[in-house]
């Protein structure tokens, strides 16, 4: 029995495609993160980053967080800085789903909304300046070693356990990056012929949590040599295999992990076999207010 909804982080389903999948030999499996308590991948290192920080004595709940973000990195962040008795503010942009910004609040966190036209990294550059001019404190996702060692102590064991040791390739959506580099960290030590493949948008591209960063915002804990292949997407193909998921597999999900289910797909049209893993970051019902399911 759990004892608290902390206790609910971590051990998500990983599910087999029943229907995407035409060659019998390659599997391709979906690791349902939405099923996190705070509904995406990112309660995973929010808890973390917050439980290191409070264990070492950097933040107290006489602290003034703040924290960039697209949306699922917030509302976790807000569901356990309260839990903690800790404040935070959270800055995204404008144009963030109306799903997101209100349940930011509903968890007791103040919510600053930056233009949508600087995107995420006006975001960033607003939370910065608070920590530089008005005493505030950022963990800071991006440049945050709790962030991707999150990945290496949760993620990265329960896929190796749930395939049985036989993971050949890990696929997964590249934002913070902290899931592909902890979750790859730790199968890379387990077998170095596991290959991890990064999705990023292609050129123009708009797809929520998924990113392709200017060279001053790439995130610190990024790692190139930790990723074997990179794959683009286009907001098209994103879209149209968000909507396959939730018709063909029911997995009722958002844009960024139809996008890397799309890259996940026509790598298993590649391979002669194989085991492909792909992150399913989060639910569908924070992007209601979108037009991504019109």
């Amino acid at each position: 029995m759990s004892k608290t909804i902390l206790d609910l982080i971590g051990n998500t389903p990983l599910v087999r495609a029943q229907h995407l999948v035409k060659n019998d030999n390659v599997q391709l499996y979906f690791k349902l993160e939405g099923q996190n308590p705070g509904g995406s991948v990112k309660d995973r290192p929010a808890y973390n980053m917050i439980r290191k920080a409070m264990d070492r004595g950097e933040i107290t709940p006489e602290t003034k967080l703040i924290e960039a973000t697209s949306g699922n990195t917030g509302i976790a962040l807000a569901l356990i800085a309260r839990l903690f008795n800790l404040h935070i503010e959270l800055v995204m942009p404008e144009n963030s789903t109306e799903e997101r910004i209100k349940t930011m609040r509903a968890y007791g966190a103040k919510v600053i909304l930056t233009s949508a036209d600087s995107g995420i990294e006006g975001s960033r550059d607003y939370a910065e300046d608070k920590v530089k001019t008005a005493g505030y404190k950022m963990l800071n996702q991006f440049g945050n070693n709790d962030n991707w060692k999150a990945h290496y102590e949760t993620t990265g064991p329960e896929i190796w356990r749930d395939t049985n040791h036989e993971i050949t390739h890990f696929v997964s959506s590249m934002g913070t990056t902290g899931t592909i580099m902890g979750t790859s960290t730790f199968l890379k030590e387990q077998n170095g012929e596991v290959q991890i493949v990064g999705v990023q948008p292609k050129d123009g591209a708009r797809i929520p949590g998924i990113r392709k960063w200017p060279k001053e915002y790439l995130p610190s804990i990024f790692d190139a040599s930790k990723v074997d292949r990179v794959m683009e997407v286009d907001e098209e193909e994103a879209r149209a295999m968000t909507i396959r998921l939730a018709k063909e597999e029911g997995i009722f999900a958002g844009m960024s992990s139809g996008g890397a289910a799309a890259a996940a797909l026509r790598l298993c049209e590649e391979l002669e076999e194989g085991v492909v893993v792909s992150i399913v970051c989060d639910r569908g019902d924070r992007y209601l207010s979108s037009d991504l399911f019109d």
